[in-house]
């Protein structure tokens, strides 16, 4: 399993959980809408994708779409975690990629059948490297991808439908968190394809992170 690094602390990463539809207008974007409670997948962990390595699109899909997200690493697990007490069990922040194969994705929902596939292929979850938790507001973040220079994706987490210590405590009503379990916030509108010979270049402005993915066929 793969490590992460925050400051002196290492962090072998455990569950990989992702919420879907936590943007409003990327709801409307899907033709879907937002539900009264957070919708969460998991991914295995094989699927982390760190900085440095380049995302190789699978043979299987003919459509795969980028997510720009931000991800939270658990410090500290819990079960029935308070919203009130829920950023302090988080040890960082990093940028992330929930990577789609789309059209596997809509065969998968028209047949009714679970995406897992879909979106637990190898690689298809993109990370940056973290930083501290410590004096990051999760609720005023700003952070954005562009793809060959031209940006695709703004995000900023006020937008979000559910807040960072909403998700977390909600996730921990259903399962127990762990340390090194990442949590995928969900994706802002503007979404789309990528392709072999793309630069993804993901930005945070506010803690002086970038970090850029090349995209190659597998």
């Amino acid at each position: 399993m793969a490590m992460i690094q925050i400051g002196e602390q290492q962090y072998r990463i455990n569950n990989i959980f992702c919420v879907a539809r936590n943007y409003h207008a990327h709801a409307k974007e899907m033709g879907s809408s937002i539900a009264d409670e957070p919708m969460v997948f998991i991914k295995p962990n094989s699927a982390v994708l760190q900085a440095g390595a380049a995302i190789e699109l699978p043979s299987w899909s003919s459509e795969v779409h980028h997510e720009l997200e931000l991800v939270a690493i658990m410090g500290e697990g819990g079960k029935n975690i308070p919203a009130a007490d829920a950023l302090t069990h988080v040890a960082g922040y990093a940028l992330g990629l929930d990577l789609t194969a789309r059209d596997v994705q809509a065969a998968a929902k028209k047949a009714g059948n679970p995406w897992t596939l879909a979106k637990g292929f190898d690689g298809s979850a993109v990370l940056t490297d973290f930083v501290a938790a410590e004096g990051v507001d999760s609720t005023a973040q700003v952070f954005d991808l562009k793809i060959n220079g031209q940006l695709r994706q703004h995000a900023n987490t006020r937008d979000m439908a559910f807040s960072v210590a909403e998700l977390i405590a909600w996730i921990s009503t259903k399962f127990t968190l762990q340390s090194g379990d990442l949590i995928y916030t969900g994706t802002p509108e503007g979404v789309g394809a990528i392709v072999a010979g793309d630069l993804l270049e993901l930005e945070w402005a506010q803690v002086q992170l970038k970090a850029s993915f090349a995209v190659c066929n597998a």
